[in-house]
């Protein structure tokens, strides 16, 4: 087992586990918010999501066209209730939570963008996400070619040109792979990059025991992969967990590459004389 978790509580993250489709995107990142908020409760924030479907009822209905259907649904999140992205979100767990993100009417463009989705799909709109590199976007599949909406700018409207002109001054892709680039995908990369992006932070800010938790998700959800096991035994043991830390390095040890070897005998070591402190 990689994980201690059993994850219970989570009825969204075990359909992930299990490679299942039908998972619902906004309850499986309030999953991730409770990591961080035990106490959390999901039926405030769904009746937040519905209340602001409701607020949308009028102005979609007066919508001419594609672009205005998405004028109206930023025009409520970013103008109405001054939900939008800023640089400072970057720096806090918050900015990454579902809840807070109302709270503080700030976050990441991947949060933004998973709000403004939940709100589109009670309104009746389909908000797909778009894990375009350095920036999730959503998109609409318009009438003619499809729409960007970029949640953490206010909700600006791109379209297919701006946003491939937006990912190859960014990445330098070739027009066929930025293209790909923009091609909509479900749930479980979006949740992949979310906890990618919560363990970035909490290693930056040296937060062990949280830095875990998420790398336990990730090892959960990909449980071959030699890089998600190598970065749960050593956050581990960041985390003053010795003793399994101590077994996951072992096992590392066994397949990693050579270059790596050196590093991982080290904190082998080190996981050995905790212990020992221990005993």
């Amino acid at each position: 087992m990689l994980t201690e978790a059993d994850y219970s509580r989570d009825p969204e993250f075990r359909k992930l586990l299990a490679k299942r489709r039908d998972v619902n995107l906004t309850t499986a990142a309030l999953e991730l918010a409770r990591d961080a908020y035990p106490d959390l409760d999901f039926g405030s924030f769904f009746a937040w999501i519905n209340d602001r479907a409701g607020e949308l009822t009028v102005p979609l209905a007066r919508a001419h066209g594609d672009e205005q259907t998405l004028a109206a649904l930023a025009a409520c999140l970013a103008g109405t209730h001054g939900i939008t992205g800023n640089a400072e979100s970057y720096e806090t767990a918050d900015g990454s939570f579902l809840h807070r993100v109302i709270e503080t009417k700030s976050g990441i463009p991947i949060s933004l963008s998973v709000l403004y989705m939940a709100v589109a799909e009670k309104a009746g709109v389909e908000l797909l996400g778009v894990a375009a590199p350095g920036h999730f976007l959503t998109r609409f599949e318009g009438a003619v070619e499809p729409l960007f909406l970029d949640a953490f700018n206010d909700g600006k409207i791109l379209t297919l040109e701006a946003a491939l002109e937006r990912v190859q001054k960014t990445t330098e892709l070739p027009t066929e792979l930025a293209i790909k680039a923009l091609s909509p995908v479900g749930p479980r990369p979006i949740i992949v990059r979310m906890l990618h992006n919560l363990k970035a932070l909490y290693v930056k800010q040296e937060k062990w025991c949280a830095a875990r938790v998420a790398q336990e998700r990730l090892s959960a959800l990909e449980p071959t992969s030699y890089d998600e096991r190598r970065d749960l035994a050593l956050i581990t043991l960041k985390a003053d967990r010795p003793g399994p830390a101590h077994d996951m390095i072992e096992a590392c040890l066994k397949k990693c590459p050579d270059d790596e070897r050196p590093v991982l005998e080290q904190h082998l070591a080190e996981s050995k004389k905790q212990l020992a402190r221990w005993n």
